[in-house]
């Protein structure tokens, strides 16, 4: 289903402030701190925090320099490998990291992903259809919640589940999600403690899918690539931690911009540009980390072994300005709020066919947002709620 919607030949006029207040909900006393750092130049030294990069070119040097390390002091490690243990994309580098990418990539082809997207989301969006179709209010982000945690479930090897324990595994990779804040250096025992008995649960999910081998599962297929049970309980585990909130929190904010500005699409070709540019506003990942490991220079700073490197991917992006369809992305700034080079997000196709399959069937309405409201205590900006309502099903070509 396409959207039938037209791009306007007219500017579109700028967001009323909703994104910034996402930002201002979920962090507080950060959120401005971080936008005052972005007037300071390029790259800063900020003490007790880094060096802070808030330039495109230079955070894609950084992303693309193996000195600038995942594994070490003031590195996502020091956050999630007490946690998903030592041998997950998230932390690792090197020829140990590029042997477990080889793996996995052939797991995340696009034409694999889309036909999981398809098959796990074809109820829950033919009743979406349904709803708005019937004039019904629909709080998007919980209808999210539903298809990212059924999504999510069938990855790790649940198979079929109710709405309910797709919600409820949704909910329980948000808080541990949102225990880590953008000032984040690590988490605390009882926080660690608090993960690993979620992630426990669904290391044991998916070790059983792993051990049946079933090659209609992702975690079979993982054994027939030949991943190791390890490999594969840490894989579930980092896809259950960033495989779910991506998705639910951007589709609600990418329609609200939509909404806001309001811009109107014509036809797939559109809808991929405005997922782009709606990245690029929302930045799925505000802030990246990297540790130093020998000494060199970040821009004209130098640094040395030990210094944390913080990239404001937000920053990045927003240098270029409001949402707007006409904006131009350059090469330095491409897609970079999922990594770049080695470590550019492994699941960045399954997250594109999830956002693709649901906006597409949500902008074949006439939909406009009637409430919303700020999340609070989350790491990712985004809405709690976002309240949708349609008139009739448009009709056209596209």
């Amino acid at each position: 289903m396409s959207p039938h919607l037209t791009v306007p030949s007219r500017p579109a006029r700028r967001v009323p402030g909703h994104e910034t207040r996402l930002y201002l909900a979920a962090h507080p006393l950060v959120y401005p701190l971080m936008r005052l750092l972005a007037r300071l130049g390029p790259v800063v030294r900020v003490p007790g925090i880094g060096v802070v990069v808030n330039d495109a070119a230079t955070a894609r040097a950084v992303l693309m320099d193996e000195r600038f390390r995942k594994d070490g002091p003031g590195s996502p490690g020091d956050l999630w490998t007490p946690v998903l243990g030592p041998s997950v994309l998230l932390n690792m580098e090197g020829d140990a990291h590029t042997a477990l990418r080889r793996k996995l990539a052939p797991l995340f082809a696009p034409a694999q992903v889309a036909s999981l997207v398809a098959e796990v989301l074809e109820v829950p969006l033919r009743d979406l259809s349904a709803r708005l179709a019937g004039g019904e209010t629909v709080d998007l982000v919980d209808e999210m919640r539903l298809m990212a945690g059924a999504v999510i479930c069938r990855l790790i090897g649940m198979g079929e589940v109710s709405p309910d324990d797709a919600r409820s595994l949704f909910a329980d990779g948000e808080r541990i999600v949102s225990m880590v804040s953008l000032r984040s250096r690590g988490l605390s025992e009882r926080q660690i403690a608090a993960a690993r008995q979620v992630l426990d649960r669904i290391g044991d999910i998916a070790e059983a899918a792993y051990e049946r081998g079933e090659e209609t599962t992702v975690m079979g297929r993982m054994r027939s690539l030949g991943l190791s049970a390890a490999e594969a309980r840490g894989a579930a585990g980092a896809f259950f931690l960033t495989g779910t909130e991506t998705v639910a929190t951007f589709v609600p904010r990418l329609i609200a911009l939509l909404h806001d500005t309001g811009t109107r699409l014509d036809g797939p070709g559109d809808l991929d540009r405005a997922i782009e540019e709606a990245m690029r506003v929302t930045t799925p990942t505000p802030v990246m980390l990297r540790s130093v490991a020998v000494p060199a220079r970040v821009g004209r700073v130098p640094v040395r072994p030990g210094d944390r490197v913080l990239i404001v991917t937000h920053n990045c992006a927003r240098a270029y300005g409001p949402f707007d369809l006409a904006t131009r992305h350059p090469p330095e700034l491409r897609r970079i709020w999922f990594g770049a080079g080695p470590h550019f997000c492994v699941g960045y196709p399954l997250a594109l066919a999830e956002i693709r399959a649901v906006a597409a069937v949500v902008l074949s309405h006439d939909v406009r947002v009637v409430r919303r409201r700020a999340a609070r205590g989350v790491l990712i900006p985004t809405y709690a709620h976002l309240w949708i309502t349609a008139g009739p099903e448009r009709t056209g070509t596209g």
